[in-house]
């Protein structure tokens, strides 16, 4: 049974090009092979800023944003977040789905795709690093780090990657399946 990868788009700001980041990301995981890779958008779920009146650790969801939100977590074996960095740190609406749910992320493996300017959403990439590490996710030290993304997106909005990004992506596919099978007996 193959493991399944959620592949998260974490902007939902208009304009974003966080989408055809993670088509090409998607489209480079399924030819990997290892991984049963879903496309997710956070921007579908529409989370309102964190509404619900019991911590998420118990589970008693109110919202039906929220229950969709724990079952697409859930389903997942491993993550990737496409992410940008706005202002030296992670979108807002990512810190939010994080903090939404906390049981559904224990015990599995994530790594980044992280895009921007000239530090290619590095500094991000290394506060999300940290922030996950509090909901018991094991953060993948090998990375996907894109600078200067406008000049990877064509006329028609397609990514398009280098010897370099695939080389990082591979490798990063490579540790999380690692990471996602040896996690998966501490998952209940």
């Amino acid at each position: 049974m193959s493991l399944k990868l959620h592949i998260i788009i974490c902007s939902t700001r208009p304009g974003r090009v966080g989408p055809a980041v993670a088509r090409w990301f998607h489209e480079f995981a399924r030819s990997h092979g290892k991984f049963d890779a879903k496309l997710i958008d956070l921007a579908d779920f529409k989370l309102p800023l964190y509404d619900e009146p019991v911590h998420p650790r118990m589970q008693q969801y109110e919202h039906e944003h929220t229950k969709r939100w724990s079952e697409s977590v859930a389903a997942a074996d491993a993550y990737v977040f496409v992410t940008p960095e706005y202002n030296y740190s992670p979108p807002p609406s990512l810190v939010n789905a994080l903090d939404y749910v906390y049981r559904e992320w224990n015990y599995k493996p994530c790594g980044f795709v992280s895009y921007g300017g000239v530090a290619g959403g590095l500094r991000a990439a290394q506060m999300e690093r940290l922030h996950v590490t509090t909901l018991k996710m094991m953060p993948m030290m090998e990375g996907v780090a894109i600078p200067g993304i406008t000049s990877h997106i064509d006329d028609s909005g397609v990514f398009g990657s280098d010897e370099h990004i695939d080389s990082s992506a591979k490798t990063l596919l490579d540790e999380l399946l690692r990471w996602a099978e040896a996690l998966r007996p501490m998952r209940p």
